[in-house]
């Protein structure tokens, strides 16, 4: 029987609402899940069959630390995603790099660290006359951590925002508040082995009075992903391929969309490192991912990289 790793840590398992079915559904498909922490040293890595990220959320908090972690782990065993790829979707000026590759992608501005942010944020408005809203976020997070979302005439807090970030050592990304959000909410599409496998809605999660709320289950609904929508995750993920060099689609990935004005899907995430993936919302995708799981396990296809390849455009943190 094959072995898997699923890597969560404890601050983050009680909020991975995915794990429970996840290691039923791999048991059922053959295969022996354990979950395990990545902050745990004990933990002998190369004794796994593979190791599948599923909740180390922690990593934002200790982001040399996890790079290092996974750069250990994937030189015992089979990591997965590929290292290259979970390292270059840690940092979201990941988008650039798909913007160049003709994804469709939210309007995107990146702030390395010293920018002279004023003018930045200044200009950004002025390229986007429809905007009047900003949300300001750092390139490393997740859970909507330290996400800001700023008026117009709210342009000095957004500056101290900005200057708040910097201090954490990590660049910050400047983008359009697109109210198409309070609506229609985004939508996540969950894609195993490069096929489509389901959507949820989730509802806005940044408030006008500055408030974040928690993506917890109860932001979240099932939804059926347009073909429109489709096709723009289908070319986000094309787009990983090219860049990488990959011989096998990425065995999980989900890709985030939202409206523009126009009312067209845009990319505003694409989570391939560790993303929760609203199994609870799908029946039956829990068993498509473990079966996809256990294809891979058995065939012994890691979805390798052409290593030169894979190093380039890849964002450093």
């Amino acid at each position: 029987m094959k072995h898997v790793a699923l890597v969560t840590d404890p601050e983050s398992l009680p909020i991975d609402f995915d794990m429970d079915l996840l290691t039923d559904a791999c048991v059922a498909q053959g295969v022996q899940p354990e979950v395990v922490e990545w902050t745990d040293p004990s933990v002998p890595w190369g004794k796994y069959d593979a190791v599948l990220l599923r909740s180390p959320w922690s990593y934002t908090k200790h982001l040399k630390r996890f790079r290092d972690w996974c750069a250990r782990v994937d030189a015992q065993t089979h990591l997965i995603n590929p290292l290259a790829v979970i390292s270059w979707g840690l940092d979201k000026t990941y988008l650039k790099d798909l913007e160049a590759l003709d994804v469709p992608i939210v309007p995107t501005e990146i702030l390395a660290l010293n920018a002279k942010i004023g003018d930045r944020l200044q200009s950004f408005m002025e390229d986007h006359p429809e905007c009047n809203e900003l949300v300001i976020k750092p390139t490393v997070g997740a859970y909507s951590q330290n996400v800001g979302r700023f008026t117009r005439q709210n342009i000095e807090t957004a500056i101290q925002h900005v200057e708040a970030l910097f201090a954490t050592g990590h660049s910050v990304i400047i983008q359009p508040y697109l109210t198409s959000i309070d609506e229609r909410g985004e939508t996540d599409m969950i894609f195993f082995d490069g096929h489509y496998s389901h959507a949820i809605r989730k509802a806005a999660l940044l408030m006008p009075d500055g408030t974040v709320n928690v993506p917890s289950t109860d932001m979240r609904s099932a939804r059926a992903a347009s073909p429109a929508e489709r096709e723009v995750g289908v070319s986000a993920l094309k787009a990983v391929t090219k860049t990488f060099g990959l011989e096998s689609p990425l065995l999980y990935a989900r890709v985030d969309l939202v409206e523009d004005q126009n009312g067209a899907p845009v990319l505003l995430e694409l989570e391939i490192s560790e993303p929760s993936l609203s199994l609870p919302f799908a029946p039956g995708s829990p068993d498509r991912f473990a079966k996809a799981i256990a294809n891979r396990l058995i065939s012994n296809d890691f979805a390798g990289t052409d290593i030169q390849q894979s190093t380039q455009g890849v964002g450093s943190g």
